[in-house]
């Protein structure tokens, strides 16, 4: 018997979405992602990425230090044992991904923590192969898998990852190790420039790194950055190793020349932010879908979240390039549930 609907993915959009589809009747199972090594390594985890995520200080409903109770009461036991305890202010990545998730189960939402494999979006029902070997079918499907952010492959960034390492500004910047202090943006497009000008209202000092003699990013972008005093520009220059310790986190950057490797300089910072680029988690379909020119699937009705095949929905970063916060991926989450169960109720399934 087909599912309603399945949804692929559980970051903030999988949730939002569950939580929608499960108070609609709709009695959705969300394949959440297999817990394995490689998946986090990837930055594709169970959870999303808030699941690598600590300090969400702007996710709207969490402004006490009292959570740690309520996280006590509202999770099973197992599920809140393999949390850190709750500290200070506002919430933490997998502390909100946690309450999402048992929210919808709550509300009758079935889990399935697997890899979807093999789909098949060429005839209705859409029918799916998981990581465990079994087979679904669902009416309509909501992919809701993220994107994950592109590091260097520095050993040195995995290790300081959320100890001042970090790929979103937006997210991370007003965070109090950010603040007064020097910090490194590595990057030449848009989104660095974008990314440094919003960290220069918070640290002392940026430094962009770029490996070129000049930006790749739009001119008024670019001269934005480099007339901004708070920035200063490190051209023809990498990344050679990120420094730090265990108890600090993130102390400094050593770079190197391109066109002379022996030349080094170490900068003192608090913080590394990655700016280059993010990609969709989108292998898995192998093309079904229409995608944009970043690879980002493609909304083909405005306002909604219609794919380019009919009872496909798509919400969160996997279709979104530009505003990529939880909110917007969980706002993005609830459209894909509604859009979902009202094209279900044309089709008379629902």
């Amino acid at each position: 018997m087909a599912e309603r609907v399945i949804i692929i993915g559980s970051g903030p959009a999988g949730w939002a979405a569950a939580i929608y589809a499960a108070r609609a009747s709709l009695e959705p199972l969300v394949i959440e992602g297999e817990m394995t090594q490689e998946n986090w390594d990837l930055g594709r985890p169970p959870l999303g990425q808030l699941a690598i995520t600590t300090e969400v200080e702007n996710y709207p409903g969490f402004p006490t230090a009292n959570l740690g109770e309520y996280l006590d009461r509202a999770l099973t036991k197992e599920r809140r044992s393999m949390m850190a305890p709750h500290k200070g202010h506002g919430v933490s990545g997998p502390e909100l991904m946690e309450l999402m998730r048992q929210q919808a189960i709550n509300f009758g939402t079935r889990t399935l923590m697997e890899d979807v494999t093999e789909i098949d979006l060429s005839q209705r029902p859409f029918k799916m192969r998981t990581s465990g070997g079994g087979e679904y079918v669902a009416q309509s499907v909501i992919i809701a898998t993220g994107a994950r952010a592109n590091y260097l492959g520095l050993e040195s960034e995995k290790r300081f990852k959320n100890m001042g390492v970090s790929a979103c500004a937006v997210c991370d910047g007003a965070l109090p190790r950010f603040r007064d202090q020097p910090l490194v943006v590595v990057g030449g497009g848009d989104s660095a420039m974008e990314e440094s000008d919003y960290l220069s209202k918070f640290g002392s000092k940026i430094y962009i790194i770029h490996r070129r003699d000049s930006f790749r990013a739009s001119k008024i972008m670019a001269d934005r950055a480099i007339n901004n005093p708070k920035i200063d520009v490190k051209w023809n220059s990498v990344v050679d190793e990120v420094l730090g310790n265990d108890e600090t986190g993130v102390t400094g950057v050593r770079i190197r020349g391109v066109d002379d490797e022996s030349k080094t300089e170490e900068l003192k910072v608090s913080g590394y932010f990655a700016a280059i680029g993010h990609t969709p988690n989108t292998e898995f379909l192998n093309g079904q879908l229409e995608t944009t020119s970043k690879n980002y699937l493609k909304w083909t009705v405005p306002f909604r979240t219609n794919t380019s095949v009919e009872g496909v929905f798509a919400a969160g970063d996997v279709a979104d390039d530009y505003y990529r916060q939880a909110i917007t991926a969980a706002g993005s989450g609830c459209q894909a549930a509604l859009d979902c169960e009202r094209w279900l109720s044309l089709q008379g399934l629902h």
